[in-house]
């Protein structure tokens, strides 16, 4: 096997070269050396040879090893097989654009439809539970009249004239290194290669209409804001029979009145008086199935708190539910009849003189199991 060149010698540059002597030299050497321009023998192999070398120039990783260690340094790199063809070509098209002739156009082909969002909002309940929706979206469909060949029926589509139903025009302009060829979707038929003479009265020649159709939306159990339901095949048709694209349903839920959500579980302030707080009793606390009993135990402090086990919100993907968590909150009453006062009256003077400070209590204060709560 021949030895390899010189990276440095191949492009006529010195080894301290910057950046922009390295390009002009591979921009000299690309115009003069390129297949399409040059019929010189050997004109490709050397052609080859200078994107090789410019491609690992250009990288500074490689470079760096290169200089180190020549080309055994660049062993293991990556990128480094030339025997395909033209590995390179990319470089020269960021310079040069490509050649013309080099690629050959035809109609496009069926294209898939975009996808479509629905903003749904559901209530707190529907969330946790699931429920099914019922929705209505306005959507682009194929014309019932023209059955999507946008023409009027009785007539039918002809080669497109502009571009001779190739579905592509060509753009053609003359450089220093010959004919240069710029390939784009024709605008008249949109790639189809088809004119419509007669454009369908129903749909003026689009080939679709917007059409409103109810769909079925299923909610699972445990959903929650931004939760994305996909309804496959439910989006815009797609172009030149390609597939539908799909919907995607975005969930909001309402805020409740008095029930709040982290994560799988369900948070409720339950407000007792102050007999309940000090004596203790059974108490019906909401859930969001219907209510339960709650013991509340005696001496239950404002923001004491306390566990419905498996009454939270289920795990989407299915499996156990969280719990419910409820927050003592003891009502303080503002208006009294003037028996009550006096009982209460009578009660306090058996107390000792609540107008102290209060000693630390190891027992974890109000903020502390809130902060557990809430994950603060």
């Amino acid at each position: 096997m021949a030895e390899k060149r010189d990276y440095y010698e191949i492009l006529g540059v010195a080894r301290d070269a910057d950046s922009r002597a390295l390009k002009n030299g591979y921009r000299r050497l690309a115009k003069k050396l390129h297949p399409d321009v040059s019929k010189d023998e050997g004109a490709e192999a050397r052609f080859k040879e200078i994107n090789e070398a410019y491609g690992v120039l250009s990288d500074a990783e490689k470079r760096a090893a290169y200089d180190s260690y020549g080309h055994e340094g660049l062993r293991g790199m990556g990128g480094m097989d030339f025997s395909g063809g033209f590995p390179f070509d990319d470089i020269f098209d960021q310079f040069f654009g490509g050649f013309g002739g080099t690629r050959r156009g035809g109609r496009r082909g069926p294209r898939r439809g975009p996808d479509l969002r629905y903003d749904l909002t559901i209530t707190f309940e529907e969330a946790v539970q699931g429920a099914t929706r019922e929705i209505e979206i306005t959507r682009p469909e194929t014309c019932s009249r023209c059955k999507g060949s946008r023409a009027e029926p009785g007539t039918a589509p002809s080669r497109c004239s502009q571009c001779n139903g190739s579905g592509e025009v060509r753009q053609v302009r003359q450089t220093f290194l010959g004919s240069m060829v710029n390939v784009s979707t024709c605008p008249n038929c949109r790639g189809s290669g088809e004119a419509v003479s007669s454009p369908c009265t129903q749909c003026r020649g689009q080939g679709q209409e917007n059409t409103s159709r109810k769909l079925s939306v299923n909610v699972p159990a445990g959903v929650d804001d931004e939760t994305q339901i996909r309804l496959s095949g439910e989006g815009a048709p797609g172009e030149l029979g390609g597939p539908n694209g799909n919907l995607y349903v975005v969930l909001s839920v309402k805020p409740h009145a008095f029930f709040r959500r982290r994560q799988t579980d369900i948070i409720i302030e339950l407000e007792i008086n102050i007999s309940q707080a000090t004596l203790g009793a059974e108490v019906m606390a909401p859930t969001i199935d219907g209510e339960e009993e709650l013991r509340i135990p005696p001496g239950t402090q404002p923001g004491d708190m306390f566990r419905l086990r498996g009454r939270g919100v289920p795990h989407v993907r299915g499996g156990s539910r969280g719990d419910q968590i409820v927050i003592a909150g003891v009502a303080v009453p503002t208006e009294m009849t003037a028996e009550q006062r006096r009982l209460l009256s009578e009660l306090g003077e058996t107390f000792e003189n609540g107008a102290k400070p209060r000693e630390h209590r190891h027992k974890k204060g109000f903020f502390e199991q809130m902060r557990e709560v809430f994950g603060l």
